[in-house]
């Protein structure tokens, strides 16, 4: 409706308003009153107050309840917000313990893991102190003494926290007369020894003292001294029971391990020289002695903690020396001050004490390693407990947890720690609190640890008591709910004070109101009063449904009545829906024909820019036409005109954008294919129109939209998915619309009946433009070179070049746009490969042409220069730090005008075959480019730094070299170069001179080759060169890069393959992860990728959506029919096309995907060339007999 409307149809409403209005007052001048009473001016003004007290007396009814209601709720409110405050600061309280708690158990953990490490590094450092002391001196076990024995392990015991560290040697049965005269003097220089250093250190003084050399022969001032502590001289058998002390001894004649050398000293000397394998109340009863464990893990293992432990400590030590050790790991006494019963009563020695047994070996290779004896360590479980906490937090619960035993329970006050008992005694009301702390990460082999018996894995368990959480708690939660109830018992009485006031100023309202009212009865009549009074609801809004729809529209979708109080959800749910019938529209649905086909093999980024050009353009024309744009579903664009605005020419203006929208298509295409590559060009939309009426309307809620409903949009729907591509498909309702409107020249009548989904027959046109007046035309020009300028500018440059050289070589305007689309995919990875080069400095290297034609001329053949590894570089992380953007790369215009000169004459050099053409190898090119864009890195959680050098190594350096890229593209471009359109072994079969030239071994491979190659040397293109390579390294490169791939392409020759499949299992294989010569395994992977990424795009498009499948299985057809037609193939294609194809997907196909998929180099590209693999096989044997049948057909029908 045009503005004038709009104001003439508003003075009209405004005029009949004032016509009622004067009707009704004329009506009630001429009457009484409306309800049979005198309702004249200067009426009693008695029937006025005694009507206002009646209802003013409702109102204070209603007050009153309020009132009540008001006090109610600030009363019930005060007491639920106090009690919420009061359990959210418990709540927050238990938080603060938790999150306390969490902080503890993580020092805990942290030093524990430390403590443990310590004891385990100490004691394994022992045992390869003594080993690495018998290989220096030449010494033989058993027969193995170290005189500084106290020395070493000493500084073992402080570092480990163990209270007593000891070393036994295994002496079998027959070596043992030779170690008990062995013994005796040795063991008395060692004792001496340690006597003197014990005596030493528990000095005041630290003074300087001769240490004996530890030879095992002691020195020349210590042979006249005799050790205070004596052995006896024979290794011995024993009973000896640790709780009682008894033993009984007997000469040992079986194989022994005798305890040797302990720290400190041994306070019973008769302890050494006993085999500690004949103890009967063994430190572990009723298993393997641990000394037969520790020879089966073959690694540091714990043992269960027990008081036997302790116990064996006492007999060794005595009980003085270990409660001295105790006490000093413990930190009670220093500077060797005497320890007294006063404060040592408390420490408890009789505890469990853990047992951590290292093996001694002979030699440091593993693999001639034997096991000569054991570095034992026992220590008290509570002295790794010390010293974790800080003073005064306290409660805090450690169960010693072990896979042998029972466990043991801990109470950790600060530094203290105090055992509880055996079990877990811990608090079980803070169970849901535990944390766990295991010591799995020190054993190399932890499975041998956990499959051994007697060997056991500790784990702490900690938890919070009682007392540790009271130390958080306070009353905090009931001072604070107490000031929130005293807040509201205020506001209580607040509003008390406000409703006496209230109360005042309502009593004087009452009274103006009384006033009011009886001036307003006396001077107007009751009718007119009550329209007075009469409540208006302005959340609904004023005015008609389509003038609520447009003002909608007019503000992009958002809702009049939305407010800022968060209530528009329920204005809106009240509110009349914003909706209306529109009778007369046009709409059109648009949809891009093969899109699906053509966006399989693209990537996300090139769809959504075709989509984002191509719509962008409609909308501009839309805009331009008045055209509204409902939506775009997918590839379908959905318009509509004559709605929301009504207009008189719908079918025509809808009729004129449909067809812009075909002409801007067309144009768009064509420029896109430039960047977006093959096929691109070949897209086209298919358009149906229909016109009728539809509803239309806002569904609200939710993401709220403008949307269309009605019959009109489903038969649309069926115009456009019952046309062709290119064409407008328009419905016999729309077509009577355009002939009204004198546009009948438009229209063509369809030849056949449209049969469409619930519609049955229907009677449609195809919209043309060929009788287009002027105007439109220039409307039409002028609009679509707005909108395509745009796309437009992006390719002029490149295209000016490309048509001058296309027009030399007499190629065709699809060709080109295929050359151009290549030109423009190898200049980015040409900048790349000049990029790379100025990282290393090499941009103004050039390789002399002798060795370019020292390379040119080399006698062999093409295929004789396929390599099993070539050698890439290697990842120089200097190099892609100081790499500039290929983007920023400016390169001389000589450069780009030899680049499309060449791929031009590539162009002009493939034949006019249906399958082996031009086109083939620019979509050969592409599905290259895709591979190598897909490329991806390792699910490796890794810092942005060492990501390119992951990337090398992962992708055996492919990503990381741009040469290596443009070859592999380069490769794609020229592989079916000259291609004849017959197999190798026709060529072969015929004695073409070329099967001859080339030895009757990949004819047409190494004939692309040699083309491609000899017009790359062609003086013509020096600069082109020069940019590709600065080197002669990088030269062979390059040439041993395209060779290997072009090969690759030859998939018949079954040596050829044979060969491949080997190089494959060589690569990928288990013996090759095992390879000495990692760079040489890295090539070899890095070459046979490239070589089968060539060949999945060569036979890309068994890979890919199954209409692409199915255009080159066709033109395959065709080009085999062909070839047997004209005499040049022994037998008909068509006979065993099918079975063909299935032995095709199944013995190539297929695991050419799987190969893809196993490198692990593509990402999800590999699943889905497996996937479509897959998939078109399956159709293909199901539909591949009628597809044969209908391509028969078809030749025999050409023919």
């Amino acid at each position: 409706m045009s503005p004038q409307e709009k104001k003439k149809t508003a003075r009209f409403a405004d005029e009949e308003d004032g016509h009622d209005l004067a009707e009704d007052c004329v009506e009630d001048r001429e009457s009484s009153s409306v309800d049979g009473t005198n309702n004249t001016p200067g009426s009693s003004k008695n029937d006025v107050r005694s009507e206002l007290q009646r209802l003013a007396g409702a109102d204070n009814r209603n007050v009153r309840i309020w009132k009540t209601m008001v006090v109610l709720s600030i009363s019930i409110a005060g007491a639920l917000v106090s009690l919420g405050i009061h359990f959210y600061l418990k709540l927050q309280e238990e938080d603060e313990i938790k999150d306390s708690f969490d902080l503890f158990a993580n020092t805990i953990e942290d030093v524990s893991k430390i403590q443990y490490k310590a004891l385990f590094d100490s004691t394994q450092g022992l045992s390869n102190t003594i080993t690495a002391e018998a290989i220096a001196l030449n010494m033989t076990f058993p027969f193995v003494t170290l005189n500084n024995f106290e020395v070493y392990a000493r500084d073992a015991r402080i570092a480990s926290k163990a209270e007593l560290l000891s070393c036994s040697l295994v002496v079998e049965a027959t070596d043992i007369p030779a170690f008990n005269q062995y013994a005796p003097p040795a063991a008395a220089a060692w004792i001496l020894t340690s006597e003197q250093l014990m005596a030493y250190y528990d000095s005041e003084g630290h003074g300087s003292m001769d240490m004996t050399p530890s030879n095992g022969s002691g020195g020349d001032d210590m042979k006249n001294m005799a050790p205070k502590t004596q052995i006896l001289p024979f290794v011995y058998d024993t009973t000896y029971n640790i709780t009682t002390g008894e033993q009984a001894i007997t000469p040992s004649s079986t194989d022994s391990e005798v305890l040797w050398q302990t720290s400190p000293l041994v306070g019973n000397g008769f302890l050494l020289m006993s085999n500690l394998l004949s103890i009967q109340a063994g430190l572990v009863p009723g298993m393997d002695s641990p000394f037969v464990t520790v020879q089966k893990t073959k690694q540091p293992t714990l043992f269960e903690p027990t008081v036997e432990n302790a116990l064996w400590v006492d007999a060794v030590l005595g009980v003085e020396v270990h409660r001295n050790a105790h006490a000093e790991l413990h930190e009670l006494v220093d500077d060797g001050s005497s320890h007294s019963d006063a404060n040592m009563d408390h420490l408890q020695i009789h505890q469990p004490h853990g047992m951590l047994l290292v093996p001694i070996v002979d030699s440091f290779d593993t693999s001639q390693a034997r096991h000569v004896g054991t570095v034992t360590a026992l220590f008290s479980l509570d002295s790794f407990l010390i010293n974790l906490l800080p003073q005064g937090v306290n409660g805090v619960f450690l169960v010693v947890k072990n896979t042998c035993g029972v466990d043991h329970t801990y109470r950790i006050d600060g530094n203290d720690a105090t055992f509880i008992g055996v079990g877990d005694l811990s608090d079980p009301d803070y169970h849901d609190m535990k944390r766990l702390i295991s010591f799995d990460e020190y054993y190399e082999n932890l499975e041998l640890q956990q499959n051994t018996m007697g060997a056991c894995l500790y784990t702490y368990q900690i938890s919070p008591s009682g007392t540790f959480a009271d130390t958080f708690r306070s009353n905090l939660p009931i001072v604070f709910a107490f000031v929130v109830a005293t807040i509201f018992v205020v506001m209580a009485f607040t509003f008390f004070i406000y409703d006496v006031f209230v109360s005042r100023r309502n009593a004087k309202v009452m009274t103006a109101a009384i006033r009011s009212t009886a001036i307003v009865s006396e001077l107007f009549p009751s009718s007119v009063r009550d329209r007075i009074y009469a409540p208006v609801d302005a959340a609904t809004g004023v005015g008609s449904s389509s003038a609520k729809l447009r003002r909608f529209m007019d503000k992009s979708g958002k809702f009049e009545d939305q407010n800022d109080e968060g209530d528009s959800d329920a204005i809106v749910l009240e509110s009349k829906p914003i909706a209306d019938l529109f009778p007369e529209t046009t709409v059109m649905f648009c949809d891009i024909a093969g899109f699906t086909a053509w966006s399989s093999v693209r990537e996300p980024s090139q769809v959504f820019t075709l989509l984002e050009t191509v719509y962008r353009a409609f909308d501009r024309m839309a805009k331009h036409r008045h055209v509204f744009k409902v939506e775009t579903v997918g590839d379908c664009y959905v318009a509509v005109a004559g709605c929301p605005n009504p207009m008189k020419n719908h079918a025509v203006v809808i009729s004129r954008f449909a067809l812009e929208c075909i002409q801007t298509m067309d144009t768009l295409t064509k420029q896109l294919e430039v960047t977006l590559g093959p096929d691109t060009g070949d897209l086209a939309v298919r358009i149906g129109v229909h016109s009728g009426p539809v509803t239309a309307g806002v569904l609200r809620g939710e993401r709220a939209r403008f949307q269309l409903f009605g019959d009109t949009m489903n038969t649309a729907a069926r115009m456009e998915s019952t046309g062709e591509r290119g064409r407008i498909q328009v419905s016999e309702e729309t077509a009577q619309l355009l002939v009204a409107a004198g546009k009948k020249h438009w229209l063509l009548q369809r030849a056949d009946i449209v049969h469409a989904k619930g519609k049955g027959a229907l009677k449609t046109f195809w919209l043309v433009d060929e009788k287009q007046s002027s105007d439109t035309r220039s409307n039409d020009a002028t609009s679509t070179e707005e909108h395509t300028n745009e796309a437009s500018n992006s390719s002029a440059h490149s295209g000016a070049h490309m048509k001058e050289s296309a027009g030399i070589l007499g190629l065709d305007s699809k060709t080109e746009r295929l050359i151009n689309w290549n030109v423009d995919v190898m200049w980015r990875l040409l900048k790349k490969v000049v990029a790379r080069r100025i990282s290393h400095g090499q941009a103004d290297l050039r390789v002399p042409r002798s060795e370019e034609e020292e390379m040119e001329n080399h006698s062999g053949s093409v295929l004789s220069e396929v390599k099993e590894i070539i050698s890439l570089p290697e990842y120089d992380a200097n190099a892609h730090k100081n790499e500039p953007d290929p983007d920023t790369i400016h390169m001389s215009d000589v450069v780009k005008k030899e680049l499309e000169d060449y791929v031009a004459s590539i162009a002009s050099m493939y034949r006019f075959n249906p399958f082996h053409s031009f086109e083939h190898a620019s979509h050969v090119t592409m599905s290259v480019v895709k591979l190598l864009s897909r490329i991806v890195a390792p699910t490796d959680e890794v810092n942005e730094d060492n990501m390119a050098s992951l990337m090398h190594d992962h992708t055996y350096g492919i990503t990381s070299d741009p040469l290596t890229q443009f070859a592999c593209v380069l490769s794609a471009l020229i592989h079916d170069a000259d291609h004849p359109g017959v197999p190798n072994a026709q060529l072969v079969a015929e004695q073409n001179h070329l099967a001859q030239f080339y030895n009757n071994q990949s004819v047409a491979e190494q004939n692309s080759v040699d083309l491609a190659w000899n017009l790359l040397m062609d003086g013509s293109f020096d600069n082109l060169r020069g940019a590709i390579y600065g080197t002669k390294p990088e030269m062979k490169r390059f040439r041993q890069l395209v060779v290997n791939s072009v090969m690759a392409t030859d998939i018949v020759d079954k040596e050829l393959k044979s060969l491949r499949n080997a190089r494959w299992e060589t690569a990928f294989s288990e013996a090759a992860a095992k390879e000495d010569n990692k760079r040489d395994a890295i090539n070899r992977k890095a070459t046979i990728v490239i070589e089968h990424l060539i060949q999945a795009s060569d036979v890309a498009h068994t890979m890919q959506h199954w209409h692409i499948y199915r255009k080159w299985n066709e033109r395959f057809f065709h080009e085999c029919y062909a070839a047997y037609k004209s005499g040049r193939a022994k037998s008909n294609p068509a006979d065993s096309w099918y079975q063909g194809e299935l032995g095709f997907f199944d013995f190539y196909i297929i695991p050419l995907a799987k190969k893809l998929k196993e490198c692990g180099v593509f990402g999800v590209s590999s699943d889905e060339y497996l996937n479509y693999a897959q998939k078109n096989r399956q159709e293909w044997e199901m539909r591949g007999k009628e597809i044969v049948a209908s391509m028969i057909e078809e030749v025999t029908r050409d023919e």
